[in-house]
């Protein structure tokens, strides 16, 4: 199982959709202290639709807290400080991917201990960053596609029609 850890979120609309996120993809989320909003908050219920009760989710005082209670976590640091993509690393099963506040990302003062696994999302320009809900869903979908989706539905099917294949 793959872990979306988000430090300090301080949108709620954006927790809520990634929460939904984590539940299609079959991964946990993991908040860390302070939040932006109460996790009851009709918008963190809106965005994350009738997925939210579906929902591995585990809530932490502070990053000392996180560590604790997760002692021997890979933890792969997204930020667009970072000198590696995303797609430089090897994602291991039950790894851990870290996103900070949506205002300012993860602190320095943690990301100077990971410089090995932190990680960026290339972007062209002065663009400060994408939105959390986005950069959540590229990184944990190439860490999925890289073990292969493995027990992931990965073929579709009409719903009122049939492909011509078949």
């Amino acid at each position: 199982m793959i872990n979306i850890v988000l430090h300090e979120p301080e949108i709620p609309a954006n927790t809520g959709n990634i929460g939904r996120t984590c539940v299609a993809a079959g991964a946990r989320l993991h908040l860390i202290e302070p939040l932006g909003f109460q996790i009851s908050e009709k918008a963190v219920r809106r965005a994350g639709l009738d997925y939210w009760p579906k929902l591995d989710v585990r809530t932490y005082v502070n990053f000392q807290d996180f560590l604790k209670q997760n002692p021997g976590a890979r933890i792969y640091m997204a930020t667009t400080k970072a000198k590696k993509r995303y797609t430089d690393v090897t994602f291991e099963n039950d790894c851990y991917i870290m996103f900070g506040k949506e205002s300012a990302g993860i602190p320095e003062e943690i990301l100077v201990d990971y410089e090995e696994t932190c990680i960026r999302i290339p972007m062209i320009g002065d663009i400060r960053s994408l939105n959390l809900g986005n950069s959540v869903a590229i990184v944990l979908y190439e860490a999925l596609r890289q073990q292969n989706f493995d027990g992931m539905n990965t073929e579709g099917n009409l719903h009122r029609l049939h492909w011509k294949s078949e």
